[in-house]
């Protein structure tokens, strides 16, 4: 029975110590269950390098972000936290409060992509340029009018982000008004055109009134003449002739008269749109009084340059000295018919162009000997100037006369060299010659074809064209004979 008793006796005892260690644990847990963290989630967006201040009711304990590297969480108060932004990505931002209650922000990080887009348009406004941000990439899109555009843009987005997505393109280029040049290389022989009195450069040809010279040279004095009266001289004969042109300008009064002269080197003249000068010029070759060096036809795009080039290249030695040798390198001249212009389409409508032609040759008779080889001269002549015409308005540029003397002699061989006496059986011929270099410019404005022009079409005619059987199986049929198989034949084989 003691035994029994002290048993309950203990068993007692445990019960005991078991409740109040249950009730101690109560106690204990009672307080973090009452402390649970807010089940509200804000989110907070903040670009890459800006911050934002959080503010909060309550006194802050702690404060805790899961991706330091992408956000940085500073308290300035006991109620106020300083969110800056390093990187591109999302964290999350724990506060914890002087009661133990916890907040929790998403915080969500993008690029500063207004400020990209403002450097675009400021650096480029006439580019149509899209930018997006699609987590850490950038992405750029657009039609643009170059390439140089593409990699400028490229380096400033790189400045924002590493990760940079390029979709822009080149932009088909519009279309353009181009420019095409007539140009005729004349050579006329200045001697035949003495003996023939043809004057070229007649008042009757010039649309304007007027020269462009080169001042070289001093004009002859010589009296006005009366409008409409032609010019008297050849033009461009060094100083040695003029072209008296007369004609009312506008803004004068009628029947004033007006006196220019063409006398330097260089003359520029216009030519009347209405007047046919291929005719004038095939008549001329006719008569071997001209010759036509080249004719192009030279096409560029508006403010674009061109070049034209009819000859060749002919290789001259440069010898190059050194202490021990000397080098002989070979290098390479053209010559020939040459022209280079560059052609602008102004808001008139009208041409202006920069024309430089140019026309050089081989001259032997004044070559050098350098190394053992023979290098021949260059005979040049050459202009350039710059004027504006409108559409099929025609340009001529003259005076560029080229004057040679040659002399030839034939005598008896032996007898021809003896002194004194050789004179009788030997004689000379001397040759001058005078050519002179005319160039004709005719300007014209040539759309390009747009999209969807449909080409001119063959006609669709009935029959083949030049067709004699199909044409003459589709002519009418009579009922009645004609007058001929209608005879008799006794009757058409008699005589008549």
């Amino acid at each position: 029975m003691l035994y029994r008793s002290l048993l309950n006796s203990k068993l007692a005892v445990a019960s005991g110590l078991c409740l109040l260690l249950m009730l101690n644990l109560r106690i204990q847990a009672g307080p973090v269950q009452e402390s649970s963290a807010s089940t509200e989630t804000q989110t907070l967006h903040v670009l890459v390098g800006k911050s934002l201040v959080v503010n909060l009711e309550t006194r802050l304990t702690r404060v805790m972000v899961s991706s330091p590297n992408v956000i940085s969480a500073v308290p300035t108060s006991p109620t106020q936290v300083v969110v800056s932004a390093k990187a591109v990505g999302a964290s999350s931002l724990i506060l914890w409060d002087e009661t133990g209650r916890s907040r929790m922000l998403d915080v969500l990080v993008d690029l500063d992509v207004a400020a990209l887009r403002d450097s675009i348009q400021l650096a480029y406004p006439n580019e149509p340029i899209q930018v997006q941000a699609e987590g850490d990439k950038l992405i750029i899109s657009g039609a643009v009018s170059g390439q140089e555009v593409i990699e400028s843009i490229t380096k400033m987005a790189a400045t924002f982000s590493r990760n940079t997505v390029n979709s822009m393109v080149l932009a088909e280029p519009p279309h353009e008004k181009q420019i095409l040049l007539e140009v005729k290389f004349a050579e006329v022989d200045r001697s035949k055109i003495d003996q023939f009195g043809i004057n070229i450069l007649n008042a009757g040809l010039l649309n304007t009134p007027g020269s462009i010279t080169t001042q070289q040279f001093g004009a002859p004095s010589g009296a006005s003449v009366a409008p409409g009266t032609p010019g008297s001289g050849g033009g461009g004969g060094g100083g040695q002739g003029r072209v008296d042109v007369g004609g009312q300008i506008p803004g004068r009064v009628a029947g004033a008269t007006t006196n220019f002269s063409m006398t330097d080197t260089l003359n520029m003249f216009l030519f009347r749109p209405d007047l046919n000068i291929a005719v004038t010029i095939k008549a001329l070759q006719q008569q071997s009084v001209l010759q036509i060096l080249a004719e192009p036809n030279i096409l560029a795009l508006n403010g674009k340059p061109a070049r034209f080039l009819a000859g060749g290249e002919f290789p001259f030695p440069v010898v190059q000295g050194g202490a021990q040798f000397t080098a002989v390198t070979i290098q390479f001249r053209p010559f020939g018919v040459r022209l280079d212009f560059t052609g602008y389409i102004t808001k008139e409508g009208t041409i202006r162009m920069q024309v430089a032609p140019e026309v050089s040759t081989l001259d032997f008779t004044n070559a050098v000997t350098i190394s053992g080889f023979l290098v021949p001269a260059m005979s040049t002549r050459r202009a350039e100037t710059e004027i504006e015409l409108k559409d099929g308005q025609m340009f001529g540029m003259a005076g560029l006369i080229d004057q040679r003397t040659q002399t030839n002699m034939s005598k008896i061989p032996g007898i021809g060299d003896l002194p004194i006496i050789g004179h009788l059986f030997r004689s000379k011929n001397l040759n001058r010659s005078r050519t002179e270099l005319i160039v004709l410019v005719t300007p014209h404005i040539v759309d390009p074809v747009r999209n969807g022009f449909a080409p001119p079409q063959t006609p669709d005619y009935p029959v083949q064209f030049l067709d004699k059987q199909g044409f003459d199986n589709r002519l009418p049929k009579s009922d009645k004979p004609p007058a001929a198989l209608a005879a008799k034949p006794e009757e058409a084989a008699k005589p008549q």
